[in-house]
């Protein structure tokens, strides 16, 4: 079986030297504003920075500094997918490692999707951008049809949808499956924590 052409040649990322080293959120988003235009691609970045941070502090604790770099994770995991597509992960990860970023941070966003850039989820960080990157996506594109959007969506519906193979096609089920079976919560319990905290996402 041949590699994904996205897949990345290495599997260590940035200099442990540079542990603790973060960007702020305001320079995440200058980032963004240089390269990403899609808006539908901006949010989506923003949908899953915020899902990052709130289970970072709601569910595993965190301190300040490390929700910040969970959110920073969410924020530029698809940073370089529109202005460099046959690069995707790679620029970002080059990217950040140019600016001294956190080895962690990067490592998050290189194991966002192991079926294409080869890099193994490790950390509980890792996990839950694999959770929420596709996850979120769906249940966004589930709330865009629906005439009320995310008011009186839940759980079932959802369920029902991702059961609907002709439904949002291009959203791996196998790596929403794959994700979920990586953690120690239910499909269940991370759809009804998306549905509580993404709606709010502008």
């Amino acid at each position: 079986m041949s590699a994904h052409p996205l897949q990345l040649d290495r599997k260590k990322f940035g200099d442990p030297a540079n542990a603790g080293n973060l960007m702020s959120i305001e320079e995440a988003h200058r980032l963004l504003g240089e390269w990403v235009t899609n808006e539908r691609l901006r949010l989506h970045m923003r949908q899953v920075a915020v899902l990052m941070k709130a289970w970072s502090v709601e569910k595993e604790g965190a301190d300040d500094k490390t929700a910040l770099a969970w959110e920073l994770a969410g924020l530029l995991h698809d940073a370089d997918w529109e202005k460099f597509p046959e690069s995707h992960c790679k620029k970002i990860i080059e990217e950040l490692e140019s600016r001294g970023i956190d080895p962690v941070v990067i490592h998050c966003i290189a194991s966002h999707g192991p079926a294409y850039f080869g890099i193994e989820p490790e950390s509980r960080m890792d996990k839950m951008i694999y959770v929420f990157d596709e996850l979120s996506g769906f249940i966004h594109a589930s709330a865009l049809i629906r005439p009320t959007g995310y008011e009186g969506m839940d759980t079932k519906s959802v369920l029902k949808k991702l059961k609907t193979p002709s439904f949002a096609a291009q959203v791996s089920r196998q790596d929403i499956s794959d994700a979920i079976s990586r953690i120690d919560q239910n499909l269940e319990e991370i759809i009804v924590f998306i549905l509580d905290h993404q709606p709010a996402v502008r």
